[in-house]
């Protein structure tokens, strides 16, 4: 009942609402209680009818009327605590229902406590499960620094005894109870605090003890079984508010971790995407037949870089056996190396440039793309040896001459974007370096057989293994001559196998689908030349029979004395025939002659200095060594030669 519902004992009538008169033992201690007076002054009705000397049975009326009244009055008083109780109960709910600040719902909860339970200090601890202690969290009414950072190890002092046994206690002089553990530290703390009497209650969550709420005295004092059990509900008020606490930050904690595990997800799914797109695009390229730098350029686009496809010689070397033996791309410096790899056998790099922070799905998109570059350097591989090998299958049968149908022959090789209808020049060609053993000889065979057929795919021509060695069929180009092709060729084999590669060629031959017997006949004809070259010292080197002089009449497959005897004095064939001159009777005499100026000079009836002067002419026309032995040799043959062909005169 509160103080508005108290009726004021004053009234003007002889009997007021309550139906106490004024005259009536009641009347004074119904005022008092109107006037919420202290217990003190309802001892002064009954001293006032003493004084006045009233009867007896009017004094002990009085003492009746004031035991009721101070029963009601402690009822009152009780009622009130309790409303304020509940007040600060209900107060105290409403913060926790409206949880912000943790620290502000503990602060509100220990200065509530305190200022219900009338103490001099109020306080909080929780345990620290990492330290295996407790501290203190909240305080109300501390004037002590030392005591404010007491940390308590677990079961020392009233707190210890609180944690341990789940219960409250209560003590009315701290320092003379011996029921719990004193340390020191804590001795010192409470000494400075200067308290005496101390209460303190479990904080429970569950069958858990999380800390001790405490309310404590600096004087002895009792604390009623009403207080404990108020300081328990505080108590119980500040468990929930610390588990709230702990589930928003777990919830908040969660919260953040599904953000973050979100924008990892969008992270992952963007690069999914873009490594769904790079297989799209690899895809893409290997279908329509793209290449290796066609997959470079598409990579590069992809992870915003400089993507190269290198050979495997250029590459760092340790990087790149790095990257071959871990199956992955490995940093070098700024860059990321990715080993093209197929069976074993490295064939290559994929080079990043100038991108040393990679993604791990970027790093696998580099190295899916060296996959897919192995991949397709093995489809090119399988396909060009596959073309080789029909090239050479051709080959072999103008050759061996075993298909003689000119409609098939050109079919054939119009699939392999040959002609057969060019002017070509058939090529042996042999290595001349030595070899280990066995094995070694048989890899430098390979080799030659693999660029010779590089070479016959890139000038459209044809090759085979043959005797040891290739034979190529090339075609001819204007303004080319068969020692061209053959010097040509051989230097380009001897780069490609490291090695010396001798090349012999034949004289050019056409129409090869309707004669495919010529193609043999050339290939002998080019054997002929490179043993030739072989006997002259000359390996490593390329030669048709036109370049051996007269040798090549025997070399060559068809005798062209025409051809021989042009190349030898055909200047002075030519300039007896412009001129009218007769140099070509002066180099028979003289040759006939011993070489003998003036011997000539009887033969030919002309005078000395004519025939000096006709001979350095000759010198001019054919060359200043035309009377070296191998020269004039050369040039006596086709003297004769070309006497033999002129046409009989009568």
């Amino acid at each position: 009942m509160s103080r508005d519902h108290v009726q004021p004992a004053e009234r003007p009538t002889t009997e007021g609402a309550t139906g106490v008169s004024e005259g009536s033992a009641e009347a004074p201690y119904l005022e008092l209680l109107a006037r919420d007076a202290s217990v003190e002054a309802y001892e002064q009705p009954v001293l006032l009818a003493r004084a006045e000397g009233q009867p007896a049975d009017r004094i002990a009326a009085l003492e009746r009327a004031k035991l009721v009244a101070l029963r009601v009055r402690s009822e009152l008083e009780g009622r009130r605590r309790r409303e304020a109780e509940l007040s600060a109960l209900f107060e105290t709910a409403h913060d926790l229902a409206g949880l912000r600040d943790l620290d502000a719902v503990l602060q509100a909860i220990v200065q509530r406590a305190r200022s219900l339970l009338g103490t001099d200090i109020a306080y909080l601890s929780l345990n620290d499960p990492a330290r295996g202690d407790t501290y203190m969290r909240v305080t109300e009414g501390s004037v002590s620094a030392r005591f404010q950072q007491l940390r308590l190890g677990m079961g020392e002092g009233l707190g210890g005894l609180v944690a341990q046994t789940a219960r409250p206690y209560v003590t009315d002089d701290y320092f003379q109870d011996g029921r719990f553990q004193h340390t020191l530290t804590i001795d010192a703390g409470v000494r400075d605090e200067g308290l005496v009497a101390i209460l303190g209650v479990p904080l429970m969550l569950g069958p858990h003890v999380i800390g001790v709420l405490f309310a404590a005295d600096r004087r002895a004092r009792v604390f009623e079984r009403e207080q404990i059990a108020l300081l328990g509900s505080f108590a119980a008020l500040a468990a929930a508010a610390i588990d709230t606490a702990n589930l928003l930050t777990e919830t908040r904690a969660a919260l953040a971790g599904l953000e973050h595990a979100n924008e990892i997800i969008r992270d992952r799914s963007a690069v999914i995407e873009r490594a769904s797109d790079v297989h799209d695009r690899l895809a893409e390229l290997v279908l329509r037949g793209g290449g290796v730098h066609d997959v470079a350029a598409a990579v590069s686009q992809v992870l915003d870089g400089t993507v190269e496809f290198t050979e495997a010689g250029t590459a760092p070397a340790e990087s790149l056996e790095a990257s071959r033996a871990e199956g992955h791309a490995v940093r070098h410096g700024g860059d990321w190396i990715a080993a093209v790899t197929a069976g074993g056998e490295l064939l290559g790099a994929l080079v990043l440039r100038g991108h040393p922070g990679l993604d791990p799905v970027d790093q696998r998109t580099l190295e899916r793309a060296a996959m897919v570059t192995s991949l397709l350097l093995l489809a090119r591989r399988s396909a060009s040896e596959a073309e080789q090998r029909v090239r050479g299958e051709l080959l072999d049968d103008l050759l061996d001459a075993r298909d003689r149908d000119p409609r098939l022959l050109r079919e054939r090789a119009a699939r392999l974007h040959a002609d057969l209808e060019a002017t070509h020049v058939v090529l042996a060609t042999r290595l001349d370096g030595p070899a280990a053993d066995a094995d070694e000889e048989a890899a430098a065979r390979r080799r030659l057989w693999s660029a010779a057929s590089h070479l016959a795919a890139t000038r459209q021509g044809l090759a085979a293994a043959r005797d040891g060695g290739t034979v190529l069929l090339l075609p001819l180009a204007a303004g080319d001559t068969a020692t061209d092709v053959a010097r040509r060729t051989a230097r380009h084999l001897g780069t490609a196998v490291h090695q010396p590669v001798t090349v012999g060629a034949s004289a050019p031959v056409t129409d090869l689908a309707t004669h495919p017997d010529t193609v043999a006949a050339a290939y002998a004809e080019g054997r002929r030349c490179l043993d030739a070259l072989h006997l002259l010292g000359r390996d490593g080197d390329g030669a048709a029979a036109e370049d051996f002089g007269f040798l090549g009449l025997l070399l060559a497959g068809e005798r062209d004395i025409g051809g021989f005897v042009d190349r030898t004095i055909g200047p002075v064939v030519a300039y007896d025939a412009r001129r009218g001159t007769e140099l070509l009777r002066t180099l028979d005499a003289y040759f006939a002659c011993g070489l003998s100026p003036a011997r000539t000079k009887d033969a030919l009836h002309v005078h000395v200095n004519t025939v000096a002067q006709r001979l350095e002419r000759v010198g001019r026309l054919l060359g200043e060594d035309w009377q070296s032995p191998a020269r004039a040799l050369e040039i006596q043959l086709a003297l004769r030669l070309h006497r033999l062909a002129a046409p009989v005169r009568h």
